[in-house]
């Protein structure tokens, strides 16, 4: 069905793409369709999804030496995937995964702008770990990726304008900017402190757990920014829309995951876990309830939950909460 709707959206587009005409193309009815995939959107989500490459960490031979060249390279891997200049428009989307027109709603805006901001998150933590060393590098990731998707605009739009090279050299200019990127939100002073518990937990690795709702994505830097050095920190992403909204996450984070795999080496990857598939398993252990505004949280030690917290700000309470038997140890 997936190769069918691939013919389908490359000949006619996203938006004129027919169900009709991708049942008939494998003798399936209308019906049929839709009870593999409840909307045309989810079902060109599924198409983009299914063409994501697996990629691996470049090689130590490979490895980048300083943030101007990670910019770079990062930028090149990016470019890879921009379409030909001799493809028409559908295609084009189709070859960048392009999601214009896709999600033009106002919640869907709010998610995209959600997992922009956790994209550069990602980015900047992979980019902290080059030198020259740095406190934070969440506004060069900005910048990076607001370069690198409007090269992607362009190519749809107006292709064969422009030097990719160019772009990617300009990647690695912007690290030179001196962007004052500081760390602090003045709303986290009135979060409310996280509550302290002795709870049992089915898995025994320490860190903090965070479930965020898809439309509470640029929450996870409060509580990365709080942790403890080599802390992990789990994000999990939940929605009550997986077959759309948790689709457009699966499709941004993998495509974001396969050039930072292509960019950084695998023992530069921060201690942050993005987790796409477990989010409700772990939304129930918690206790909190699955939806795009979801914001839960538990601090883990020894196998135990040591502090929870719902509500905004949950991922840097419990990651400032401080158990009896951590400041006796202290």
């Amino acid at each position: 069905m997936l190769g069918a709707a691939v013919e389908e959206f490359a000949e006619h587009g996203y938006a004129d793409a027919k169900i009709d005409r991708i049942a008939s193309r494998v003798d399936l009815t209308r019906g049929a369709v839709y009870s593999n995939f409840p909307s045309k959107r989810s079902l060109y989500l599924a198409v983009l999804l299914d063409s994501w490459p697996h990629t691996q960490h470049r090689s130590a031979e490979s490895l980048i030496t300083n943030v101007t060249g990670a910019a770079e390279a990062f930028a090149r891997s990016w470019i890879e995937r921009l379409p030909l200049t001799t493809d028409n428009v559908a295609v084009a989307r189709l070859r960048s995964r392009s999601v214009t027109g896709v999600f033009d709603d106002d919640p869907g805006r709010a998610v995209l702008g959600e997992l922009t901001r956790l994209e550069a998150l990602l980015l900047a933590l992979s980019l902290e770990s080059c030198p020259p060393v740095a406190t934070r590098r969440v506004r060069l990731a900005e910048l990076i990726l607001t370069l690198l998707h409007g090269a992607d605009h362009l190519a749809e739009a107006a292709p064969g304008f422009g030097d990719p090279f160019d772009v990617t050299k300009a990647c690695g200019h912007l690290a030179g900017l001196d962007l004052d990127d500081a760390w602090a939100p003045p709303h986290l002073d009135f979060v409310r402190g996280a509550e302290l518990c002795d709870d049992p937990w089915p898995e025994p690795e320490d860190g903090l757990v965070v479930v965020l709702g898809a439309a509470r994505l640029g929450a996870a830097e409060e509580a990365v920014r709080a942790a403890t050095d080599g802390e992990r920190v789990t994000i999990a992403v939940v929605t009550d829309n997986p077959a759309e909204t948790g689709a457009l996450v699966q499709l941004r984070l993998s495509g974001l995951a396969a050039c930072l795999r292509q960019t950084f080496p695998a023992a530069a990857a921060p201690p942050v876990h993005v987790d796409l598939d477990d989010g409700p398993a772990l939304a129930a252990a918690i206790g909190a309830e699955i939806s795009d505004n979801t914001e839960a949280a538990v601090r883990i030690r020894a196998g135990r939950v040591v502090a929870r917290a719902h509500g905004r700000g949950a991922g840097h309470a419990v990651a400032n909460a401080h158990p009896p038997t951590e400041a006796v140890r202290s």
